[in-house]
This record gives C-alpha cells, structure tokens and sequence, in this order.
C-alpha cells in the first residue's frame, strides 16, 4: 500500500489548519452553550410558552453580537496574556474595580443559584428528592474541578455541549410552522407591554451574560492560546455563537409550537416537559428534560468557576484549574464556598426556584452594558492591543449592543410606570 497518499493528505494545508483548530477549540464554544444554562433555557421555554413565535427575530442580532463579544474576548487574552478582571484592575484602578466585582459577585450568585435551582428543578421531573439530587450534584462539579486540570476540565464541558443537540432533535418531533416562524424571524413584532420589554431583556441576558466576557478571556489565557493561532480562536468564538443560538431557537420553537399553539399554562420547566408529551410525543419530552439537566450541571460547573477566576483576578490571587488548593486556596476556597451555599439555600422548600431562575437574567440583562463599555476602553488602548485594536465594525457593533440593551431597560421603568 503506498502510504504516499495519505501523507500528503494529512499534510496538506486544510488539514494542518483543522487539527490546529481542534486544539485550540474549547473557550468560545464552552462559554456560548453555558448561556444556555437552566436560567436561559427557563427564559426561553417562557418565551416560547408566552409569546409564540413572535420573540424568534432577536436571534439574528445576538448571533451577531455574541459573535463579536466573543471574539472581542479571546483577543484581548491571547493578546494580553491576561484575564478581564486582571485588565480591568489595570485600567481603572482597584477602587473602582473592587465595588465592580461585589456587584458582578452578587449577581453571579444569583446565577449560581438559578443553577443549582435548576437541577433541583431536573431531580423533581424525574422524581428524585432535591435532598438527593443536590448534594450529588455539588459532590461531582467540585470533585470535577478540584481533581482534574485544564485539560480534563475542557473535554468533559465540550461532551455536555455537544449534548445540547437534544433540543434541536426536541425542536424537529415538536413539529413547528415553518411559515410563520421564517416570518417571526424576518419581521420583528415589537410591543411596548412591560412583560414583553421584560422577556426581551431576559432573553438578550441569558444569551449575552456578563459573566461570560470574564469566563472565556480567563479560559484562553489559561489554555495558553499563541498569537499565532488567534484566528483558530476566533473561528472558535463565532462558531460558538452560532451554535448557542441555533439551541436557543429550538427551545423556543418547541414550546411555541407546542404549549402555545395549544394555549397551556406553565410555570417552569418542569411543566413545560410534562406539556410535550402529548403535543410532542414522549421523546420530545424527555429529550427536553435531559437536556435542561444536563445545562444545569454543565451551567452548575462553569458559573462559579467564572466567579472564582475574575475575583481572584481582580484582586490579584493565584487563580487557574491547573492550579492546587495550596497554590490558589482562594480559588478553590470561592469555588467551594459559592457551591456549598447556593446548594444550602436551594434545599430550603419554600424558595421561589422559577423566581430565581427568570429574574437572575433580567439582571445579567441590566449589568451587560457597564461590562461592555469597560471592555471597549481595553479593547481600543492600543498601549494594551496595539495593532490589534477594534475595527470600526466591531466598535459599532458592541457600541450598538450597550445601546439597545441600556434602551431596554429604560423602556421597562417607563413603561411599567405608566401601566
């Protein structure tokens, strides 16, 4: 056999390019899926249920934008070699940072809860007490961490993205109109209802979270990512974003096509899964299922993690997977620490799960665009990006972003004050 062949095959340009894409693939699709975490996927399944098809158009512009975000955010680590908080600390000062991260910590903490609220939330569909359910859970994301290094850390959270697919399959089984849904996307409908403003913010929150810019910035600066490889990293971020997207839609499609059309009421998640097994099918149903508690866990492992990079960082403590608990005890220490609470107060039986769940988006929402102007200033001190400076378009972009979603959020106090 003349191997001849496939050497060249192997050697030829496009396939050198793949493999160094493979290696460097990880942060960007990593951090787009965890947006679709329990809090996303209850915010969609709502806006699904609620709304029909009318919400699916705001997918266009947040692939759009999440794209840039990400991009936006693996260049300034591979470029600086530094995380956000880090480059944050560095631009403004430590004050101004300091008071920053208490705001970011205490929302990310109600992330953190919306996480483990939604494995409780996964335990009661598939009948297992939340008092099982959670202490398993916190055991196997801390045990994930702690034990493991990067490496290990990055295969297991690229399996639980790919699980993601299960939404599209349920998507497909729900049998949507594609008519009116290409419309819904191609023809914004607006309204000026407070819960419909308040949905919008939800939405563009869970899709485009805060915490995200830190997670995915401190991933490719602990990855090690080269400058050489920076385009492989931004294919990476774009895909990412299209994917996320594409899984969000399903979501909605789902429960537009379904719950919606059929005009039943739902509160969680929960029922939205008992809800698809007669519109949809029993497949549908439990594929909705699996796949929010499999968001939750993957989300579960992520969210505080992220916490515990961009604190650490911004105060300047050792942070990393790759690192000890000798070597970043304040780390691991946060890491641990937010677990063990959220699972705490989340075993409490009378919390409003769905409350923490919806509204913890709503505030990712409303802190987005303080994040973005303050990555606009790095992005553009050529002192810290030199020739990798934002392009016009992306300025205009992300400008844009902080714009609508500071209208957004203006538009609810008004509106609900009128009303």
């Amino acid at each position: 056999m003349d191997f001849r062949i496939f050497r060249r095959i192997f050697q030829s340009p496009a396939i050198t390019s793949f493999i160094i894409f493979l290696s460097v693939m990880g942060p960007g699709i990593i951090t787009a899926n965890v947006d679709n975490d329990a809090g996303g996927i209850t915010t969609y399944s709502l806006a699904g249920s609620q709304f029909g098809y009318n919400l699916l158009w705001t997918f266009i512009p947040m692939i759009i934008a999440l794209a840039v975000i990400q991009e936006m955010g693996v260049r300034m680590g591979i470029v600086s070699g530094k995380g956000l908080a880090d480059l944050i600390r560095e631009k403004v000062g430590i004050k101004l940072t300091f008071l920053m991260m208490i705001a970011l910590l205490l929302a990310n903490f109600g992330n953190v809860l919306a996480e483990f609220s939604g494995i409780a939330v996964s335990a009661g569909i598939f009948n297992v007490p939340r008092f099982i359910a959670l202490p398993i859970a916190a055991f196997f994301v801390w045990l994930l961490v702690i034990k493991g290094n990067y490496k290990s850390v990055e295969k297991v959270f690229l399996l639980a993205s790919s699980l993601y697919l299960s939404y599209i399959v349920a998507g497909y089984l729900a049998q949507p109109d594609w008519g009116i849904a290409a419309k819904s996307v191609l023809i914004p409908q607006i309204s000026l209802d407070p819960i419909y403003i308040t949905m919008v913010i939800g939405v563009v929150g869970t899709t485009i979270a805060p915490w995200m810019m830190f997670y995915i910035q401190s991933s490719v600066v602990e990855k090690g990512i080269s400058l050489k490889n920076l385009k492989y990293s931004k294919i990476d971020a774009v895909f990412g974003a299209i994917v996320v997207n594409i899984v969000a839609f399903f979501i909605v499609l789902a429960c537009a096509a379904t719950i919606y059309t059929n005009g039943i009421q739902v509160n969680n998640v929960a029922d939205v899964s008992r809800a698809l097994a007669p519109l949809a099918g029993q497949y549908a149903s439990i594929l909705f299922a699996f796949g929010f508690l499999n968001a939750s866990l993957f989300a579960a492992s992520i969210l505080p993690l992220s916490t515990a990079y961009y604190v650490c960082e911004s105060l300047g403590f050792e942070a990393g997977v790759s690192k000890s608990f000798k070597e970043a005890p304040m780390f691991h220490g946060l890491y641990l620490g937010l677990i063990i609470l959220a699972v705490f107060i989340i075993m409490i039986p009378s919390v409003p799960l769905l409350s923490i769940l919806y509204l913890s988006q709503v505030v990712n929402g409303m802190l987005l665009p303080f994040v973005l102007i303050l990555m606009l200033l790095i992005i553009n001190d050529k002192n810290i990006m030199g020739k990798y400076v934002n392009t016009r378009f992306f300025n205009i972009i992300a400008i844009t972003t902080v714009i609508v979603v500071i209208s957004l959020s203006i538009g609810l106090l008004i509106t609900a004050s009128v009303q």
